[in-house]
């Protein structure tokens, strides 16, 4: 195999997320007198870091005082409502585990709050996940390659026999900065049209064609 390691995305690469997602901010949005965000309007928003949902949500120059009452709101509603919806999108709890019978490290890196992540992924994957790493105050969030770094230095696997997996533009510049190979998939929250002309390594439709090109 070409890889001993896969670090993927969470949010839109492994676990749809969405509608919890959308329910925090819409919960903190409703407070502050703002109109809720749709699902559609909520995968837009999804990326770079769970603070900006909340500025990405509201209109540009909002007061700082705003948003952050604001963020305060969702972070409390999620963290207690962050599993009612959320589901692996189909074919990825049986793709880890294809992984890992072959011997496949297998890591996370998200921005999705640390704490979030960890919790998300305990319930739905288990020891499935060799590692994960979220959002950490102190340490630069994607497209920054620093947790990257972390996980493949931890796990003794060189950016040469990693790829990073996921469905945004920050991952396949996490996957550039990082020295890593990268791929894309596009059932996630990003069309290729919103990754902003980046190049894309490594493209896949369906999860069994990511399984497939992994383990060759």
């Amino acid at each position: 195999m070409k890889y001993d390691l896969v670090i993927f995305d969470l949010d839109g690469t492994l676990l749809d997320t969405v509608q919890d997602l959308r329910a925090a901010l819409n919960y903190g949005l409703e407070r502050a007198g703002y109109p809720p965000k749709t699902a559609d309007e909520m995968r837009r928003i999804i990326g770079g870091g769970v603070y900006h949902h909340v500025v990405n949500a509201l209109p540009e120059g909002t007061d700082k005082a705003v948003v952050d009452a604001i963020f305060a709101d969702f972070k409390a509603r999620y963290n207690a409502h962050n599993n009612d919806t959320t589901l692996p999108f189909p074919g990825v709890h049986d793709m880890l585990k294809a992984l890992k019978a072959a011997g496949m490290r297998v890591a996370v890196n998200s921005n999705k709050l640390d704490e979030d992540s960890q919790m998300l992924i305990d319930a739905h994957f288990g020891s499935l996940v060799d590692m994960a790493i979220g959002d950490r105050e102190g340490v630069p969030r994607k497209p920054a390659p620093d947790s990257a770094l972390e996980i493949m230095a931890a796990l003794g696997v060189s950016p040469e026999r990693t790829l990073y997996v996921g469905d945004g533009d920050s991952d396949l510049m996490t996957a550039k900065n990082a020295g890593t190979d990268g791929a894309w998939v596009s059932w996630g929250y990003r069309t290729e049209a919103e990754l902003g002309g980046l190049p894309i390594p490594h493209r896949f439709d369906d999860v069994r064609s990511l399984q497939d090109f992994i383990l060759a």
